[in-house]
């Protein structure tokens, strides 16, 4: 079977401005982590679809803004993450939990804006959803329903899960020169950990492709409703959650017995978010790492890595520590799928080959199919 992407979805500027416009302007994305902000005025930063974000809380209450000064577009925030007011550097203008503006130093005297101007200097606010404590937002004015991208049961399973997060955590940055779709294609495709990550992941985790009769015969089919209703059903398809592979022998530590582990199985438990984050846990719920893949070009993707145990029973002098070697043994395997994809974009061209996929890659071409409708026709979401 051949593949409905061709190379120009990997390569072409004017379908990456489509992608973020069609997808990524209209979708909810995850945001960030609910245990970052705690605490009156803690913030977090993000720049998503291009556009900077800040979420800061409020006396308890979460909200999503454009971090950008109404004044001279300064950014509001500065720091990825912080606890400040809602303060412009720049020129000192305060905006309180509405993103109005409540004080301008020296209005009157030098400003000389009337009342209804003042009250007409409103911060855009975004769509903000908590689950457990994973963080989505939505740049939509009119931002479809949470319930409609995201199936009753993932949202059960994520909440459940992120509830457990602990409060101490360690991020990264990765700038990748891949298309962003590379790394949701290497994530269902089961087949291949035993040939890339044959000295890491692979060790312990039994991953077995298999096939999918009713949805291989689906897959070859066209998509039978284009409608944005149909398209928004479609994609829920998309995101899925729990245990997906068996690890055969899992090695147990002494910081284990700190933490309230999720779940009971010896599995690597895996949380897809459609379109961009992917949340695991290599050691059947000790410790997670979160991936954020944030697309920047049609050749770049800055990768975001956060690395948590469960929630503590109780501090422990280590466990920085612990966190340092989940970071190591999860970059390693991350690297690998990363030197994968970066050669895969370097040999892409406009006369490529159209890949050649196996039964297996039923879940990938579904996706493909509702990419294509998306992007080829004026049908939205």
């Amino acid at each position: 079977m051949r593949s409905r992407m061709h190379p120009k979805y990997y390569l072409s500027p004017e379908i990456f401005a489509r992608e973020r416009r069609k997808i990524f302007r209209k979708v909810w994305l995850f945001a960030g982590l609910k245990t970052l902000l705690s605490g009156h005025n803690a913030f977090i930063t993000r720049k998503i679809a291009g556009i900077p974000l800040v979420i800061q809380n409020f006396h308890g209450e979460l909200r999503a803004f454009e971090n950008v000064c109404l004044h001279h577009s300064a950014l509001l925030q500065s720091e990825p993450v912080g606890r400040r007011p809602l303060v412009c550097p720049y020129h000192a203008w305060r905006y309180n939990q509405e993103g109005q503006v409540d004080n301008i130093p020296d209005c009157d005297a030098i400003y000389r804006f009337s009342e209804a101007q003042k009250q007409g200097l409103k911060l855009r606010e975004f769509a903000l959803r908590a689950v457990g404590n994973v963080l989505f937002v939505n740049l939509d004015e009119h931002p479809l329903p949470f319930e409609e991208q995201f199936s009753p049961e993932f949202l059960q399973l994520l909440e459940s899960s992120s509830s457990s997060y602990d409060t101490e955590v360690m991020v990264t940055t990765w700038h990748g020169r891949y298309n962003w779709k590379l790394a949701y294609e290497n994530l269902r495709d089961g087949n291949h950990p035993r040939f890339v990550h044959p000295k890491t992941l692979a060790k312990t985790v039994r991953f077995v492709a298999q096939v999918n009769e009713a949805r291989l015969a689906e897959s070859t089919e066209p998509l039978p409703d284009s409608h944005p209703t149909a398209l928004r059903r479609e994609m829920r398809r998309f995101s899925h959650g729990g245990a997906s592979a068996p690890i055969t022998d899992l090695r147990h530590f002494g910081w284990h017995e700190l933490v309230e582990r999720w779940g009971s199985q010896d599995s690597y438990y895996n949380w897809l978010a459609f379109p961009n984050l992917h949340i695991a846990s290599a050691n059947g719920g000790f410790s997670f790492t979160l991936e954020h893949h944030i697309p920047v070009a049609p050749d770049r993707t800055d990768l975001e890595i956060y690395w948590f145990s469960a929630r503590k029973k109780q501090s422990y002098g280590f466990s920085q520590q612990v966190l340092l070697a989940q970071m190591h043994g999860s970059k390693l395997v991350v690297g690998e799928d990363i030197e994968v994809m970066e050669r895969v974009q370097s040999a892409l061209h406009d006369d490529a080959p159209v890949p050649t996929q196996g039964a297996y890659e039923s879940m990938n071409r579904l996706v493909e199919r509702w990419y294509t409708t998306l992007m080829e026709t004026e049908h939205g979401i």
